[in-house]
């Protein structure tokens, strides 16, 4: 693919093959893989055990205590393993896991990943071994990075959510993250996160069964997010995450046709970050559960800008393809903007806008 005239080379990644076949290799390979088989693993000493004192960016978040604010979002980070080459996995607040189902997937077939100014269009299909070979394989690797292990929890209906984090109680994991932007197929493929009253629903259903703490992440594809916050707040969500990815389109017009067999795709990274704030600080002012904010954050500068919108910790996503530093760097970067700015914690610019 060529690279696009762009008109700020600030804002703009310019997305080279390297970094496609290294959105591949996270988004796609570790579905490839047999999961190794293995029993129950120990519990292990976690995070929220040690005492953090002197970092001013120790920060809680549904009971628990991260070193810092910094998670790396769901899909973008692997299980943590593939980033060791550039920085250990452990300098964040918490790793979301790979987007998981009750059943695996094999994912969209054709193109999945399309460059656009400032961003980029996915259609991957949550390909993923399913939750089962998850639990028995990959959770134990996780485990061993001292980091907020949360786990991201997909489903085609609540049946299969429901059955999902049944699983995942007999596992000593941190948070779950439930994606309610997957389509509903006994609800005619809307997602659940579209509508106040089936958002709630499947909040409620999961808090009824799980013995984890449950953060929602949000579409801000639904016609109002906050008011889908406030449903989740009712039903019982600990936190929410947003923004997922807005639905986008790309046309290949030398062939006349969709570049993405589904139609439509995912769009993520620094065009969307102006939106992507705008509803963080609307649902921090809406609810008084704790915001995860996410969305086209690619420096330590934009985090600073969530946190003041008011999010209590933020996730990175496509920024870690074309800078794999990228989780190191922001960590770095709020702790020196606390210190330079007389800050005892990064609490004190939480929602100060």
């Amino acid at each position: 693919m060529k690279d696009q005239s762009l008109t700020s080379q600030r804002y703009t990644y310019l997305w080279k093959r390297e970094w496609h076949a290294a959105l591949e290799r996270v988004w796609g390979a570790h579905a490839r893989l047999k999961a190794e088989t293995r029993g129950p693993v120990r519990k292990a000493l976690y995070l929220r055990e040690v005492k953090y004192s002197l970092s001013r960016l120790v920060t809680k978040l549904v009971g628990y205590e991260m070193k810092n604010p910094v998670i790396a979002a769901s899909g973008t980070y692997g299980y943590g393993e593939d980033y060791k080459g550039y920085y250990e996995p452990d300098v964040l607040g918490g790793i979301s896991s790979k987007g998981l189902t009750l059943n695996p997937k094999q994912g969209n077939e054709g193109i999945r990943l399309w460059e656009t100014p400032s961003g980029l269009l996915n259609s991957i299909g949550l390909e993923n071994p399913g939750v089962k070979a998850f639990a028995q394989g990959s959770i134990s690797k996780m485990k061993k990075i001292n980091s907020m292990l949360i786990v991201n929890l997909g489903g085609d209906n609540l049946e299969e959510y429901l059955e999902g984090a049944s699983i995942l109680n007999d596992w000593d994991i941190d948070l779950i993250e439930l994606n309610i932007s997957c389509p509903n197929v006994k609800a005619g493929g809307m997602a659940f996160g579209m509508q106040c009253e089936s958002a709630g629903l499947i909040t409620r259903e999961i808090k009824k069964i799980s013995r984890h703490p449950v953060m929602v992440k949000l579409s801000p594809n639904a016609p109002s997010i906050s008011d889908i916050a406030i449903s989740c707040e009712e039903n019982g969500a600990d936190a929410v995450s947003l923004v997922n990815t807005f639905q986008g389109m790309a046309i290949d017009i030398r062939n006349k046709r969709a570049v993405f067999n589904n139609v439509y795709a995912g769009l993520s990274g620094p065009a969307i970050k102006p939106i992507a704030l705008r509803m963080v600080h609307q649902t921090a002012k809406a609810v008084s559960i704790p915001v995860v904010g996410l969305g086209g954050i690619s420096t330590w500068q934009d985090a600073v800008e969530f946190i003041m919108a008011g999010a209590t910790a933020i996730q990175i996503g496509t920024g870690n393809f074309p800078n794999p530093n990228l989780g190191k760097e922001i960590a770095e970067g709020l702790e020196k903007y606390c210190e330079d700015n007389g800050f005892k914690n990064i609490s004190e610019i939480r929602g100060i806008i």
